[in-house]
């Protein structure tokens, strides 16, 4: 007899709070660095870069390194923050309770998180759907609602992130190469583009300015670094804790690289805060305009599935009996408000300066914390110590948050506020701490 094969079926993830089973950690450094280089080219990571040379006056070179420069920062905090979860299998805003208490953890640090989760997906999802409409008029001469579009993307990207880890590492792999593809023909385009209009390979535009150069690789810094705070929940499935680190930081900051060069590149060259839509009016070609048009389908879809997933476990962590489900559900259903109203991509520099007022203190004492008191370790005592109900309020973690965001609003923003309170905050922290524990 012939034996009946099951067909494969989609389990959407139920993990919460809990543990991963050790038997699921399998995933290895190459698989994350596939993921963060999936996540990194979009039409939000290049806002920065782009505003560098815009707004900033800065050469193509010096607005590159000043935001490769925060970025990669950033990016190092997040990798060795990424750690806790790969060692324990557990997400990060629970990880957390284990540094600022569950009490601020849970509605503090995880509404904030989800707030930030939730505007970035929205402003990916707008700018990615504008890109989209763009080159598709250019391609078929139909024009598609951003209305219409955006909520319709958004639901998409929703339902994937709601399957789970999974969903998101299998869809990342197959997009990749279409990703890649996608890019090399952008860099081409401004390539040829800048050799025949300029007789130069690197734009001519800009200059160095010591203000902006520090200003933009601190807004780098507030973009990335609050994934301090959420990189846990995807290196939960790990194979060990180099795994995770490695491959978050060699994804991520590999994929900046290509991010700022793009975004530098066709704002020095164009004018433009979206090469993606740019790239569409340097060919003519219909299959070139249908490839850059699925790269930027693509790399949104990719790093929504990133924001929507964390997100809802930030969301989760805030409301615990809702589970895991109808927190990812409630995300998607906001995400998906929020992508209607354009007008956030239009302000993103003002967005990401005042998201960073609570973000760079939060983020500062998790990271000082994780470092300098704990050693770069979460034992199996801290986790017995919470679950025991023994660690409710870290009031001095609250007392520095609280008492930091006017100020970080206060300091002038060409003064880097992202890197002053950071370093002010995280040693403000461990000089308090210190002197309560010789009480």
């Amino acid at each position: 007899m012939h034996s009946i094969q099951k067909k494969p079926t989609i389990e959407i993830e139920r993990f919460g709070l809990e543990e991963i089973p050790f038997q699921l950690k399998q995933t290895k450094w190459y698989e994350y660095t596939v993921l963060q280089l999936a996540f990194s080219v979009n039409t939000g990571n290049v806002l920065v870069p782009a505003l560098a040379v815009l707004t900033g006056g800065l050469s193509v070179g010096w607005a590159m390194l000043s935001t490769i420069s925060g970025a990669a920062l950033a990016f190092l905090l997040v990798s060795l923050l990424s750690m806790p979860g790969a060692k324990h299998g557990l997400p990060a805003q629970f990880v957390i309770r284990t540094m600022i208490g569950t009490l601020l953890s849970r509605y503090f640090a995880s509404p904030i998180r989800s707030i930030t989760s939730l505007y970035w997906f929205s402003v990916q999802t707008i700018g990615g759907s504008i890109v989209v409409i763009a080159l598709l008029k250019q391609v078929t001469g139909l024009s598609i609602p951003i209305l219409i579009l955006a909520p319709l993307l958004s639901v998409i990207m929703a339902v994937l992130a709601l399957v789970g880890f999974d969903a998101v590492k299998k869809a990342t792999k197959w997009f990749l190469p279409f990703l890649f593809a996608g890019q090399g023909i952008m860099l081409v385009l401004i390539i040829q583009h800048n050799l025949t209009d300029q007789s130069s390979f690197f734009p001519k535009t800009g200059e160095f300015h010591t203000g902006a150069f520090f200003f933009y690789a601190s807004l780098a810094f507030v973009q990335y670094v609050s994934g301090v705070s959420a990189s846990s929940d995807i290196t939960r499935y790990a194979k060990t804790q180099m795994h995770g680190f490695l491959g978050l930081l060699a994804g991520n900051v590999g994929g900046f690289v290509i991010t700022a060069f793009l975004g530098t590149f066709y704002a020095a060259s164009l004018g433009t805060l979206n090469p993606f839509a740019s790239a569409g009016e340097l060919t003519g070609s219909p299959f070139l305009l249908f490839a850059v048009a699925l790269s930027a389908l693509l790399s949104m879809i990719s790093i929504n599935l990133s924001n929507a997933y964390t997100g809802g476990y930030s969301l989760l962590n805030a409301i615990p009996s809702a589970g895991r489900i109808k927190c990812a559900l409630l995300f998607g259903a906001a995400g998906t408000l929020l992508s209607c109203f354009p007008v956030i991509v239009e302000e993103a520099e003002k967005y990401i300066s005042l998201l960073g007022a609570a973000v760079i203190p939060l983020s500062a004492i998790i990271v000082f914390d994780y470092m300098f008191i704990k050693k770069r370790s979460i034992t199996d005592e801290d986790l017995h110590i919470l679950l025991a109900g023994k660690n409710l309020m870290n009031t001095k973690a609250f007392m520095l948050a609280s008492f930091s965001i006017p100020v970080y609003l206060l300091i002038p923003p060409f003064a880097s506020p992202g890197f002053i309170i950071f370093l002010l905050v995280g040693f403000s922290y461990i000089l308090v701490k210190k002197a309560g524990n010789q009480v």
